[in-house]
């Protein structure tokens, strides 16, 4: 049961605000690219990719908002445990269609046939993992054995993407090497925490600067508008 006397700390409060306002501006923002689109395929696949950003993220965030303000308690916990395990297969998706955007972005280009299949196959794989009840995900200690899997196999969904962004370069004059910065940003902040969060909390800082590399990509996509 939650503490009914909890006292909310200044941290837990920030984070508490920095994730509301970070779902907020996915939400508004998924917003606007679907009432823009027009018919814009693009456009309406940013606003899905915003959306399944937003949604998947919300399953294991407004948990975080709640614990923060009330404290925690066993169902809090339960939430949490299995908004990581839905916000991991999501965020799977997102950089699927990712890989549509490129598409979209770039007609003139095209993707390679075996990174093209690389990155299917790595995100349903990954999935498939995300989905098995050895991950523990509402259980304190977790499976490290299989979070090893999953995201060495999710890193390389990322790469995937990474090198298409990478070819595509600045063509079109849409600048979209910033995309391969961004990708770098989130992996490279979103591993560690992922690894070894539960036994140096502190490395949870780094969700912060992941959290602003996902803004960044729909701020990318807003430019476009």
């Amino acid at each position: 049961m939650s503490n009914t006397s909890y006292k909310s700390k200044m941290p837990d409060l920030m984070e508490a605000v920095f994730d509301t306002g970070y779902l907020l501006f996915d939400l508004i923002a998924g917003i606007v690219f679907l009432s823009t689109a027009k018919g814009n395929s693009l456009y309406v696949l940013y606003g899905i990719l915003t959306l399944t950003l937003c949604g998947g993220d919300a399953f294991h965030l407004v948990p975080r908002v709640i614990r923060a303000v009330k404290g925690s308690s066993e169902k809090i916990e339960h939430m949490l445990g299995r908004g990581l395990q839905i916000s991991s297969i999501t965020m799977t998706a997102f950089y699927v269609i990712l890989l549509y955007i490129w598409k979209l972005t770039f007609p003139g280009l095209q993707a390679p046939a075996a990174m093209e299949a690389i990155i299917w196959i790595s995100a349903i794989i990954r999935i498939a993992i995300c989905m098995l009840p050895q991950n523990h995900w509402c259980t304190e200690e977790g499976n490290m054995r299989l979070s090893v899997i999953r995201n060495g196999v999710f890193a390389i969904t990322g790469i995937g993407v990474i090198i298409l962004y990478a070819i595509s370069g600045n063509a079109g004059g849409y600048h979209m090497t910033r995309m391969v910065a961004a990708i770098l940003i989130s992996f490279g902040c979103y591993l560690p925490v992922t690894l070894f969060s539960k036994k140096k909390p502190m490395v949870g800082i780094l969700m912060i600067p992941k959290t602003c590399a996902y803004m960044w990509i729909i701020i990318m996509g807003l430019q476009l508008l």
